[in-house]
Protein backbone atom coordinates (compact mmCIF):
# COMPACT_ATOMS: atom_id res chain seq x y z
CA UNK A 1 0.00 0.00 0.00
CA UNK A 2 1.32 3.41 -0.93
CA UNK A 3 2.43 5.57 1.96
CA UNK A 4 0.56 8.81 2.46
CA UNK A 5 2.19 12.04 3.56
CA UNK A 6 0.88 11.29 7.05
CA UNK A 7 2.51 7.86 7.13
CA UNK A 8 5.78 9.38 5.95
CA UNK A 9 5.63 12.02 8.67
CA UNK A 10 5.09 9.34 11.33
CA UNK A 11 7.95 7.23 9.96
CA UNK A 12 10.24 10.26 9.89
CA UNK A 13 9.45 11.13 13.50
CA UNK A 14 10.13 7.58 14.67
CA UNK A 15 13.32 7.29 12.62
CA UNK A 16 14.65 10.47 14.23
CA UNK A 17 14.39 8.76 17.62
CA UNK A 18 16.22 5.69 16.31
CA UNK A 19 18.95 7.85 14.77
CA UNK A 20 19.55 9.62 18.10
CA UNK A 21 19.65 6.33 19.99
CA UNK A 22 16.72 7.28 22.21
CA UNK A 23 13.88 5.20 20.77
CA UNK A 24 12.17 3.61 23.75
CA UNK A 25 10.98 0.02 23.93
CA UNK A 26 8.68 -1.62 26.45
CA UNK A 27 10.06 -4.53 28.45
CA UNK A 28 7.29 -7.04 29.15
CA UNK A 29 7.69 -8.23 32.74
CA UNK A 30 5.50 -9.99 35.27
CA UNK A 31 6.33 -9.31 38.88
CA UNK A 32 6.25 -12.32 41.17
CA UNK A 33 3.89 -11.80 44.10
CA UNK A 34 5.80 -12.09 47.35
CA UNK A 35 9.17 -12.28 45.58
CA UNK A 36 9.77 -8.73 44.34
CA UNK A 37 12.23 -7.53 42.96
CA UNK A 38 12.23 -10.85 41.08
CA UNK A 39 10.15 -10.86 37.92
CA UNK A 40 9.67 -12.83 34.71
CA UNK A 41 10.61 -11.18 31.42
CA UNK A 42 9.02 -12.33 28.16
CA UNK A 43 11.67 -11.66 25.49
CA UNK A 44 11.13 -10.96 21.80
CA UNK A 45 11.12 -14.69 21.03
CA UNK A 46 8.37 -15.33 23.56
CA UNK A 47 10.69 -17.00 26.08
CA UNK A 48 10.14 -16.38 29.77
CA UNK A 49 13.34 -15.46 31.60
CA UNK A 50 14.00 -14.50 35.23
CA UNK A 51 15.10 -10.91 35.89
CA UNK A 52 15.73 -8.61 38.83
CA UNK A 53 14.00 -5.24 38.63
CA UNK A 54 16.40 -2.39 39.44
CA UNK A 55 14.52 0.64 38.09
CA UNK A 56 11.11 0.38 39.71
CA UNK A 57 9.42 3.17 41.63
CA UNK A 58 7.89 0.77 44.16
CA UNK A 59 10.70 1.96 46.41
CA UNK A 60 9.76 -0.05 49.51
CA UNK A 61 8.07 -3.06 47.93
CA UNK A 62 4.69 -2.02 49.34
CA UNK A 63 2.97 -3.15 46.15
CA UNK A 64 3.56 -6.68 47.45
CA UNK A 65 2.77 -6.06 51.12
CA UNK A 66 0.15 -8.42 52.64
CA UNK A 67 -1.77 -5.60 54.36
CA UNK A 68 -2.06 -3.67 51.09
CA UNK A 69 -3.19 -6.72 49.13
CA UNK A 70 -5.69 -7.72 51.82
CA UNK A 71 -7.25 -4.25 51.80
CA UNK A 72 -7.60 -4.37 48.03
CA UNK A 73 -9.18 -7.83 48.06
CA UNK A 74 -11.59 -6.82 50.82
CA UNK A 75 -12.75 -3.75 48.91
CA UNK A 76 -13.24 -5.67 45.66
CA UNK A 77 -15.30 -8.29 47.47
CA UNK A 78 -17.36 -5.59 49.18
CA UNK A 79 -18.11 -3.14 46.35
CA UNK A 80 -16.76 -4.53 43.07
CA UNK A 81 -14.22 -3.20 40.58
CA UNK A 82 -14.85 0.34 39.37
CA UNK A 83 -15.99 3.51 41.12
CA UNK A 84 -18.87 4.07 38.73
CA UNK A 85 -18.32 7.72 37.95
CA UNK A 86 -16.58 10.98 38.58
CA UNK A 87 -16.24 12.26 42.13
CA UNK A 88 -19.21 14.58 41.54
CA UNK A 89 -21.43 11.91 40.01
CA UNK A 90 -21.57 8.71 42.09
CA UNK A 91 -17.79 8.20 42.20
CA UNK A 92 -17.15 9.35 45.78
CA UNK A 93 -17.11 6.47 48.27
CA UNK A 94 -16.14 5.96 51.88
CA UNK A 95 -12.82 4.60 50.57
CA UNK A 96 -11.99 7.91 48.89
CA UNK A 97 -13.00 9.89 51.96
CA UNK A 98 -10.84 7.70 54.20
CA UNK A 99 -7.84 8.09 51.90
CA UNK A 100 -8.16 11.88 51.78
CA UNK A 101 -8.39 12.03 55.57
CA UNK A 102 -5.29 9.85 55.80
CA UNK A 103 -3.15 12.05 53.59
CA UNK A 104 -4.33 15.24 55.26
CA UNK A 105 -3.23 13.74 58.57
CA UNK A 106 0.06 12.56 57.05
CA UNK A 107 1.03 16.11 56.11
CA UNK A 108 -0.67 17.95 58.96
CA UNK A 109 -3.10 19.71 56.62
CA UNK A 110 -6.80 20.42 56.93
CA UNK A 111 -7.80 18.55 53.79
CA UNK A 112 -6.63 16.34 50.95
CA UNK A 113 -7.80 15.74 47.41
CA UNK A 114 -7.15 12.49 45.53
CA UNK A 115 -6.54 12.34 41.77
CA UNK A 116 -5.98 9.43 39.39
CA UNK A 117 -2.24 10.18 39.28
CA UNK A 118 0.27 12.64 40.70
CA UNK A 119 0.79 13.90 37.14
CA UNK A 120 -2.88 14.85 36.93
CA UNK A 121 -2.77 16.28 40.45
CA UNK A 122 0.10 18.59 39.48
CA UNK A 123 -1.28 19.56 36.09
CA UNK A 124 -4.82 20.13 37.32
CA UNK A 125 -3.88 22.06 40.44
CA UNK A 126 -1.22 24.33 38.93
CA UNK A 127 -3.40 25.12 35.92
CA UNK A 128 -6.32 25.95 38.23
CA UNK A 129 -4.53 28.25 40.67
CA UNK A 130 -4.61 31.19 38.19
CA UNK A 131 -8.41 30.84 38.13
CA UNK A 132 -8.48 31.18 41.88
CA UNK A 133 -5.86 33.92 42.30
CA UNK A 134 -6.30 36.73 39.80
CA UNK A 135 -3.11 38.18 38.30
CA UNK A 136 -1.08 35.23 39.66
CA UNK A 137 2.64 34.82 38.98
CA UNK A 138 4.13 31.31 39.22
CA UNK A 139 7.87 31.00 39.79
CA UNK A 140 9.15 27.51 38.98
CA UNK A 141 12.42 25.59 39.38
CA UNK A 142 13.86 24.77 35.95
CA UNK A 143 14.07 21.04 36.75
CA UNK A 144 10.48 20.64 37.89
CA UNK A 145 8.64 17.59 36.60
CA UNK A 146 6.88 17.68 33.23
CA UNK A 147 3.50 17.57 34.97
CA UNK A 148 4.29 20.80 36.82
CA UNK A 149 5.55 22.44 33.64
CA UNK A 150 2.36 21.45 31.78
CA UNK A 151 0.15 22.68 34.60
CA UNK A 152 1.89 26.05 34.69
CA UNK A 153 1.72 26.33 30.90
CA UNK A 154 -1.99 25.50 30.82
CA UNK A 155 -2.68 28.06 33.54
CA UNK A 156 -1.88 30.86 31.06
CA UNK A 157 -0.55 33.15 33.76
CA UNK A 158 2.72 35.01 34.06
CA UNK A 159 5.54 32.61 34.87
CA UNK A 160 9.25 32.77 35.59
CA UNK A 161 11.82 29.97 35.73
CA UNK A 162 14.66 30.08 38.24
CA UNK A 163 17.88 28.13 37.85
CA UNK A 164 17.80 24.82 39.65
CA UNK A 165 18.05 25.30 43.42
CA UNK A 166 19.54 28.79 42.83
CA UNK A 167 18.25 30.90 45.70
CA UNK A 168 19.95 34.08 44.47
CA UNK A 169 18.22 33.77 41.10
CA UNK A 170 14.91 33.06 42.82
CA UNK A 171 15.33 36.19 44.95
CA UNK A 172 16.16 38.23 41.86
CA UNK A 173 12.95 37.09 40.15
CA UNK A 174 10.78 37.68 43.22
CA UNK A 175 12.27 41.15 43.65
CA UNK A 176 11.16 42.05 40.12
CA UNK A 177 7.50 41.17 40.66
CA UNK A 178 5.18 44.07 41.47
CA UNK A 179 4.53 44.06 45.24
CA UNK A 180 1.07 42.85 46.16
CA UNK A 181 0.62 40.46 43.25
CA UNK A 182 -0.15 36.85 44.25
CA UNK A 183 2.85 34.53 43.78
CA UNK A 184 3.27 30.77 43.90
CA UNK A 185 6.75 29.25 44.13
CA UNK A 186 6.69 25.72 42.68
CA UNK A 187 9.50 23.25 43.38
CA UNK A 188 10.28 19.68 44.44
CA UNK A 189 11.70 18.07 47.55
CA UNK A 190 13.59 15.27 45.77
CA UNK A 191 14.45 15.64 42.09
CA UNK A 192 14.22 12.15 40.69
CA UNK A 193 16.80 12.18 37.91
CA UNK A 194 19.80 13.47 39.92
CA UNK A 195 18.46 12.44 43.30
CA UNK A 196 19.13 15.84 44.89
CA UNK A 197 17.13 17.76 47.49
CA UNK A 198 15.51 21.14 47.04
CA UNK A 199 16.47 23.90 49.55
CA UNK A 200 13.02 23.82 51.12
CA UNK A 201 13.56 25.91 54.25
CA UNK A 202 15.37 28.63 52.34
CA UNK A 203 12.63 28.79 49.71
CA UNK A 204 10.06 29.09 52.50
CA UNK A 205 12.06 32.00 53.93
CA UNK A 206 11.90 33.77 50.58
CA UNK A 207 8.19 33.01 50.31
CA UNK A 208 7.62 34.62 53.70
CA UNK A 209 9.68 37.64 52.72
CA UNK A 210 7.82 38.22 49.44
CA UNK A 211 4.36 37.09 50.52
CA UNK A 212 4.27 34.05 48.23
CA UNK A 213 2.55 30.69 48.52
CA UNK A 214 4.65 27.53 48.34
CA UNK A 215 3.82 24.48 46.19
CA UNK A 216 6.02 21.41 46.63
CA UNK A 217 6.10 18.10 44.78
CA UNK A 218 6.98 15.37 47.32
CA UNK A 219 6.31 12.51 44.90
CA UNK A 220 9.70 10.84 45.32
CA UNK A 221 9.81 11.48 49.06
CA UNK A 222 6.44 10.53 50.55
CA UNK A 223 6.72 7.24 52.39
CA UNK A 224 10.51 7.51 52.17
CA UNK A 225 11.40 10.33 54.56
CA UNK A 226 10.12 11.64 57.86
CA UNK A 227 9.13 9.70 61.00
CA UNK A 228 5.73 8.85 59.48
CA UNK A 229 6.65 8.96 55.80
CA UNK A 230 5.39 12.49 55.27
CA UNK A 231 8.36 13.33 53.08
CA UNK A 232 11.30 15.68 53.38
CA UNK A 233 9.09 18.48 54.68
CA UNK A 234 8.11 16.27 57.62
CA UNK A 235 11.70 15.14 58.14
CA UNK A 236 12.76 18.78 58.40
CA UNK A 237 9.77 19.68 60.57
CA UNK A 238 8.55 22.36 58.16
CA UNK A 239 5.48 20.85 56.47
CA UNK A 240 3.41 23.59 58.12
CA UNK A 241 5.36 26.16 56.08
CA UNK A 242 4.25 24.60 52.77
CA UNK A 243 0.87 25.73 51.45
CA UNK A 244 0.25 22.93 48.94
CA UNK A 245 1.90 19.49 49.03
CA UNK A 246 1.65 17.14 46.06
CA UNK A 247 2.29 13.43 46.46
CA UNK A 248 1.70 10.02 44.95
CA UNK A 249 0.55 6.55 45.95
CA UNK A 250 2.38 4.99 43.00
CA UNK A 251 5.93 5.01 44.33
CA UNK A 252 6.85 4.34 47.96
CA UNK A 253 3.23 3.47 48.75
CA UNK A 254 3.23 0.88 45.95
CA UNK A 255 -0.25 1.42 44.49
CA UNK A 256 -1.42 4.23 42.15
CA UNK A 257 -3.00 7.67 42.24
CA UNK A 258 -1.92 11.13 43.32
CA UNK A 259 -3.06 13.91 45.60
CA UNK A 260 -2.66 17.41 46.95
CA UNK A 261 -3.08 18.56 50.54
CA UNK A 262 -3.67 22.11 51.71
CA UNK A 263 -6.10 24.23 53.73
CA UNK A 264 -9.73 23.15 53.59
CA UNK A 265 -10.78 26.30 51.69
CA UNK A 266 -8.02 25.92 49.09
CA UNK A 267 -8.75 22.22 48.54
CA UNK A 268 -12.43 23.10 48.18
CA UNK A 269 -11.60 25.68 45.51
CA UNK A 270 -9.35 23.27 43.58
CA UNK A 271 -12.04 20.58 43.78
CA UNK A 272 -14.63 23.01 42.47
CA UNK A 273 -12.62 24.52 39.60
CA UNK A 274 -10.10 21.94 38.30
CA UNK A 275 -11.29 20.23 35.08
CA UNK A 276 -8.72 17.47 35.62
CA UNK A 277 -10.56 16.56 38.80
CA UNK A 278 -14.15 17.32 37.85
CA UNK A 279 -14.27 15.37 34.57
CA UNK A 280 -12.21 12.28 35.48
CA UNK A 281 -13.60 8.98 36.74
CA UNK A 282 -12.41 8.48 40.29
CA UNK A 283 -9.98 5.80 41.44
CA UNK A 284 -11.47 2.33 41.90
CA UNK A 285 -12.43 1.84 45.56
CA UNK A 286 -10.06 -1.14 45.81
CA UNK A 287 -7.13 1.07 44.77
CA UNK A 288 -8.12 3.72 47.30
CA UNK A 289 -8.39 1.06 50.00
CA UNK A 290 -4.95 -0.34 49.15
CA UNK A 291 -3.40 3.13 49.18
CA UNK A 292 -4.97 3.87 52.56
CA UNK A 293 -3.58 0.65 54.00
CA UNK A 294 -0.12 1.45 52.67
CA UNK A 295 -0.10 5.00 54.06
CA UNK A 296 -1.28 3.75 57.45
CA UNK A 297 1.37 1.03 57.55
CA UNK A 298 4.25 3.34 56.70
CA UNK A 299 3.13 5.91 59.26
CA UNK A 300 4.08 3.51 62.06
CA UNK A 301 6.76 1.31 60.48
CA UNK A 302 10.18 2.90 60.13
CA UNK A 303 12.04 -0.34 59.40
CA UNK A 304 11.51 -0.37 55.64
CA UNK A 305 12.75 3.22 55.32
CA UNK A 306 15.88 2.45 57.33
CA UNK A 307 16.65 -0.70 55.37
CA UNK A 308 16.14 1.05 52.04
CA UNK A 309 18.64 3.75 52.98
CA UNK A 310 21.12 1.08 54.06
CA UNK A 311 20.78 -0.69 50.71
CA UNK A 312 21.29 2.59 48.83
CA UNK A 313 24.44 3.31 50.86
CA UNK A 314 25.79 -0.17 50.12
CA UNK A 315 25.23 0.20 46.38
CA UNK A 316 26.97 3.59 46.38
CA UNK A 317 29.87 2.16 48.35
CA UNK A 318 30.34 -0.68 45.85
CA UNK A 319 30.10 1.69 42.86
CA UNK A 320 32.61 4.05 44.46
CA UNK A 321 35.01 1.17 45.08
CA UNK A 322 35.24 0.33 41.37
CA UNK A 323 35.21 3.96 40.22
CA UNK A 324 31.96 4.08 38.27
CA UNK A 325 30.61 7.64 37.78
CA UNK A 326 27.45 8.04 39.82
CA UNK A 327 25.65 10.99 41.36
CA UNK A 328 25.31 11.01 45.15
CA UNK A 329 23.21 13.67 46.84
CA UNK A 330 22.36 11.49 49.82
CA UNK A 331 18.95 10.34 48.61
CA UNK A 332 17.66 6.86 47.80
CA UNK A 333 18.12 7.37 44.03
CA UNK A 334 21.40 6.21 42.45
CA UNK A 335 21.96 7.57 38.91
CA UNK A 336 24.97 6.09 37.10
CA UNK A 337 26.21 8.54 34.48
CA UNK A 338 26.80 7.24 30.94
CA UNK A 339 26.64 10.41 28.84
CA UNK A 340 25.83 8.77 25.52
CA UNK A 341 22.34 7.63 24.43
CA UNK A 342 23.54 4.75 22.26
CA UNK A 343 25.86 3.33 24.90
CA UNK A 344 23.25 3.88 27.58
CA UNK A 345 20.78 1.74 25.62
CA UNK A 346 23.54 -0.78 24.90
CA UNK A 347 24.34 -1.14 28.59
CA UNK A 348 20.67 -1.57 29.43
CA UNK A 349 20.23 -4.26 26.76
CA UNK A 350 23.36 -6.18 27.77
CA UNK A 351 22.45 -6.09 31.46
CA UNK A 352 19.07 -7.57 30.63
CA UNK A 353 20.20 -10.14 28.05
CA UNK A 354 23.32 -11.40 29.78
CA UNK A 355 22.74 -10.79 33.47
CA UNK A 356 18.98 -10.68 34.01
CA UNK A 357 19.25 -7.11 35.33
CA UNK A 358 16.37 -4.87 34.27
CA UNK A 359 17.18 -1.14 34.29
CA UNK A 360 15.85 1.27 31.69
CA UNK A 361 18.09 3.88 30.01
CA UNK A 362 17.20 7.47 30.88
CA UNK A 363 17.68 9.68 27.82
CA UNK A 364 16.54 13.04 26.45
CA UNK A 365 13.98 14.59 26.96
CA UNK A 366 13.78 13.16 30.49
CA UNK A 367 17.34 14.40 31.08
CA UNK A 368 19.47 16.86 29.04
CA UNK A 369 21.50 15.48 26.14
CA UNK A 370 24.94 14.40 27.25
CA UNK A 371 23.72 13.37 30.72
CA UNK A 372 22.17 10.02 29.76
CA UNK A 373 22.19 7.58 32.66
CA UNK A 374 21.04 4.35 34.22
CA UNK A 375 18.90 5.14 37.26
CA UNK A 376 18.98 2.52 40.00
CA UNK A 377 16.47 2.39 42.84
CA UNK A 378 17.64 -0.11 45.45
CA UNK A 379 14.88 -1.24 47.80
CA UNK A 380 14.72 -3.08 51.13
CA UNK A 381 14.05 -6.30 49.21
CA UNK A 382 17.22 -6.07 47.11
CA UNK A 383 19.69 -8.31 48.91
CA UNK A 384 23.37 -7.53 49.37
CA UNK A 385 24.22 -10.38 47.00
CA UNK A 386 21.94 -8.84 44.35
CA UNK A 387 23.83 -5.56 44.73
CA UNK A 388 27.19 -7.31 44.41
CA UNK A 389 26.03 -9.17 41.29
CA UNK A 390 24.79 -5.92 39.77
CA UNK A 391 28.05 -4.06 40.38
CA UNK A 392 30.12 -6.94 39.01
CA UNK A 393 28.01 -7.00 35.83
CA UNK A 394 28.21 -3.23 35.45
CA UNK A 395 31.97 -3.20 35.86
CA UNK A 396 32.51 -5.76 33.11
CA UNK A 397 30.11 -4.12 30.67
CA UNK A 398 31.56 -0.68 31.35
CA UNK A 399 34.85 -1.82 29.85
CA UNK A 400 33.15 -3.49 26.89
CA UNK A 401 31.33 -0.27 26.09
CA UNK A 402 34.58 1.72 26.30
CA UNK A 403 33.32 4.04 29.03
CA UNK A 404 35.48 5.92 31.50
CA UNK A 405 35.78 5.14 35.19
CA UNK A 406 35.48 8.53 36.89
CA UNK A 407 33.27 9.23 39.87
CA UNK A 408 30.80 12.08 39.85
CA UNK A 409 30.39 13.90 43.11
CA UNK A 410 26.97 15.32 42.41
Amino acid sequence: MELTKYDEAVDSALQALHDEGRYRTFIDIKREKGHFPNAVWTDEDGRERPVTVWCGNDYLGMGQHPEVLAAMHEAIDAVGAGSGGTRNISGTTSYHAALEAEIADLHGKEAGLVFTSAYIANEATLSTLPRIFRDLVIVSDELNHASMIEGIRHGNCEKHIFRHNDLDHLREILSGITPGRPIVIAFESVYSMDGDFGPIAEICDLADEFGALTYIDEVHAVGMYGPRGGGVTEQLGIAHRIDIINGTFAKAFGVMGGYVTASARLVDAIRSYAPGFIFTTSLPPAVAAAATASVRHLKVNQGLRDLQQERARHLKMRLRAIGLPFIDHGTHIVPVHVGDPVKCKMLSDLLLEEHGVYVQPINFPTVPRGTERLRFTPSPVHSLSMIDDLVTALNGLWLRCALNHAELTG
